[in-house]
């Protein structure tokens, strides 16, 4: 697609469709190229509620809040939900095996390029399967897409990767220590963070500090600045391995320092990130209740906990469980620059 100027006019002028249009049309034949990829593995595909009593508990993730209003006028705070998973995970413990869903997603105080304030994830589950797995499916969603835009490269801004080779597979720490210089695990002791350790070590990588900044937030800054850039070009990345200190939802690994979570990276932009989910509840409500302090703290403001989602959860088999971006999937694989140009009706 041709890296056309910001539109001017509204997307339904026809000379802004017609642009726009092919794009669009090898959206359509990705969504269809995917259900069909799903179908032939044995997902089931589900449909959950968008209006959710929590909108999830992520520190830095903000929601749109309406209120319910009951026959009797008495009224209730919901939240446009961020993500499906809770819902989804509720139906992996009632019983499903093999999940997808096409989940249509709201995340207040994000506009940009990569960024639009109502977007589609495409999130799966499978229920006693290891995420390992998931990182199996993401080539093959990777190598379904090019096929279905009829590309044999992805690309973004200059930058190409090669959906059908085999993804690089890295940790984070050897991401850390390959791009920064930094000794990660090192500024993890006994499995906490220790903030002046990484300070120090981006300080030394020429890295920026504040004095304000958290330990999360020295990792997210090394992370944007020196390691983002280099994953996913050339071929895919898998980023394994992430601090079990960002990774609320996800299980630990026999070193707990770090967690069964990873991400995957294409052309420098970051797809999907997946889990070895937390199935312990007792545990999974104090990481959330952590996170909400965490987020008063730093917001002034706190969503609530899904009470039913955490008992859900002491039902629940392991499972592994995945969100995929794919509005960023389409433009990959359309060579689009701005995530408004492959939405159908993108919000003005």
């Amino acid at each position: 697609m041709p890296d056309l100027p910001p539109r001017s006019s509204p997307f339904w002028a026809p000379h802004v469709h017609a642009d726009r249009r092919p794009v669009l049309l090898a959206r359509t034949r990705i969504v269809a190229a995917l259900r069909a990829w799903f179908a032939g593995q044995r997902f089931v595909e589900v449909e959950t509620g968008a209006l959710q009593v929590s909108p999830g508990n992520e520190i830095h993730l903000h929601a749109f809040a309406t209120a319910l209003t009951a026959p009797d006028g008495a009224a209730a705070r919901r939240y446009l939900r961020t993500s499906p998973e809770f819902a989804c995970k509720k139906l992996i413990a009632a019983g499903e095996r093999r999940i997808v869903e096409f989940a249509r997603v709201f995340r207040d105080r994000e506009r940009g390029a990569l960024h639009h304030p109502e977007f589609t994830l495409v999130e799966w589950y499978r229920a006693g399967e290891s995420y390992a797995v998931l990182m199996e499916d993401c080539a093959a969603v990777l190598r379904q897409a090019a096929q279905a835009a009829g590309v044999r490269v992805l690309t973004f801004r200059g930058r190409s990767a090669d959906p059908f080779a085999e993804p690089e597979r890295l940790t984070v720490a050897e991401a850390f220590s390959r791009y920064a210089g930094i000794d990660l695990l090192a500024t993890l002791v006994n499995g906490m963070p220790d903030r002046r350790r990484l300070a120090e070590a981006a300080q030394a990588a020429g890295i920026r500090t504040g004095e304000d900044d958290t330990w999360a937030d020295i990792f997210s800054r090394v992370l944007v600045e020196r390691i983002e850039p280099n994953l996913g070009i050339g071929r895919p990345t898998v980023l394994d391995e992430y601090p079990a200190a960002l990774s609320a939802l996800a299980r630990p690994k026999l070193d707990a320092r770090v967690a069964e979570r990873f991400e995957l990276y294409v052309c420098g932009v970051e797809l999907a990130n997946g889990f070895g989910e937390m199935t312990d509840a007792a545990e999974q409500r104090a990481r959330l209740e952590h996170q909400m302090a965490e987020k008063q703290r730093v917001y002034g403001e706190r969503y609530p906990i899904d009470e039913d989602f955490i008992a859900a959860l002491a039902q629940m088999p392991e499972a592994s469980g995945i969100a995929l971006g794919l509005d960023r999937l389409v433009m990959l694989s359309t060579g689009a620059s701005r995530i408004d140009q492959v939405l159908w009706a993108p919000l003005e």
